[in-house]
Parts: C-alpha cells; sequence; structure tokens
C-alpha cells in the first residue's frame, strides 16, 4: 500500500469524525434522548442506528454518482442538504407544536381522574418520533467525502473496502460518543417548573438548528 492509498483513507477517516462533529447530526438525538429521558444504551442504539444510515445513504449516493462523475455529486450536495435542513425544521416543529397542544389538553382537563389517558398514544408518539428523527438523519449523506471514494476507483476495490470500513467506523463512533456523552452531562441540568416545556424547547432548538445549517450550509 504507498503514501496516496494512506492518504485516502487518512482522509475518509477525517472527513468521517469531522462531518459528525456538525450540530445538526447529534444535537436533536441528545435533546431528544434527554426529554424522553433515553437511557445510555438507547442513546448508543439510536445514534448507531443514525450513524449506519449515514453511512449505507453516502455509500449509495457514491455508486448511484460513480459513472456522473464528482461534479455532479457536488451540486447534487446542495439540494440533499437543503432537504435534510428542512426536513429537520418540520420535525422540531411536529414535536413542539405536539408538545404545546399536550400540555394545552392537560390545562384544560386538569387533574380530573374521570378523564381517561391512554398511556399507549404517548408510547406511539414516542416510537414514531424516534423513527422519523432517524429517517431524517440517516437518510443525509456526506456527499463531500465521495470524491475520495472515486479518487480511490483506480487502486482497486480492496482499497474502497477498507475506505467504506474506515469510514464507517469513525462515523458511527464519532456519532455514539457524542450522542451518549453529551445526553449524559444534560441529563444532569434541572430546569425546575420549566420542565414541563421542554419536549416544546427541545422542538424549537431542532428546528432551529434545521434552519441554521439551511441558511448557512457547510456544504
Amino acid at each position: 500500500m504507498n503514501s496516496a492509498e494512506f492518504l485516502l483513507i487518512g482522509a475518509v477517516f477525517t472527513i468521517g469524525v469531522l462531518h459528525t462533529i456538525v450540530p445538526d447530526h447529534w444535537l436533536p438525538i441528545v435533546l431528544m434522548a434527554r426529554q424522553r429521558h433515553w437511557s445510555k444504551g438507547e442513546t448508543a442504539k439510536a445514534a448507531f442506528q443514525a450513524g449506519t444510515g449515514h453511512v449505507v445513504s453516502t455509500l449509495v449516493i457514491a455508486v448511484l454518482f460513480w459513472a456522473a462523475g464528482a461534479a455532479i455529486a457536488t451540486r447534487f450536495s446542495y439540494w440533499v442538504e437543503t432537504i435534510t435542513s428542512l426536513a429537520l425544521v418540520g420535525f422540531g416543529l411536529w414535536v413542539a407544536i405536539g408538545a404545546w397542544r399536550e400540555l394545552s389538553h392537560e390545562h384544560h382537563h386538569g387533574h380530573d381522574p374521570t378523564h381517561d389517558h391512554d398511556p399507549t398514544h404517548d408510547d406511539g408518539h414516542m416510537h414514531g418520533s424516534r423513527t422519523a428523527l432517524l429517517l431524517i438523519l440517516g437518510s443525509s449523506p456526506m456527499i463531500e467525502g465521495i470524491p475520495a471514494f472515486f479518487a480511490a476507483g483506480k487502486y482497486g476495490i480492496g482499497l474502497l473496502v477498507i475506505m467504506a470500513l474506515v469510514f464507517a467506523a469513525s462515523t458511527i463512533a464519532t456519532y455514539v460518543i457524542l450522542s451518549v456523552y453529551s445526553a449524559k452531562g444534560l441529563q444532569q441540568v434541572r430546569f425546575g417548573r420549566f420542565e414541563r416545556y421542554g419536549e416544546i424547547v427541545s422542538g424549537l432548538v431542532i428546528a432551529a438548528v434545521g434552519i441554521v445549517f439551511w441558511i448557512w450550509p457547510l456544504g
């Protein structure tokens, strides 16, 4: 293996880490983990799933654009980032509005014991929002890493496989480490009587993250 091949491997490792530490990847998971009281294992599982989706979507896009070339993939990246950012905005607003309606519903009924509350509704809502978030995060490919795979094509399938594995390991590990330890730190913070508005705030922050990276994309 020559120096150029080592350089390409190092490039996808570095890109995998640096791309994943951008907050629009892991911060939504952290906010959901705190608000839904996920355990460390649940947070790690969600981060692992999002990271795996991120890797798979990147590699699939790389294959699809192999014949078209890096220039097409670069132009395509703008639309991918825009769609992902808008999806985060929509998801965040969905969470915030749903939480606001739930609070209004509770305020309206107070503590009336005759009012039935179906716990399966909450479970279904939580599972649905978790699935939606992971689909949004996991379906967003890392376009900037694709040219490195194009450049490695002339060195054979062996190098491409090694690069894919290194990229997967660096991306997923960064997802899990950032999400788990950030969520652990955030769960220690208490906001007193404002805790009941946590779901609304979490949704608005996720939407704000989407807006920020829509207006100022890093790509």
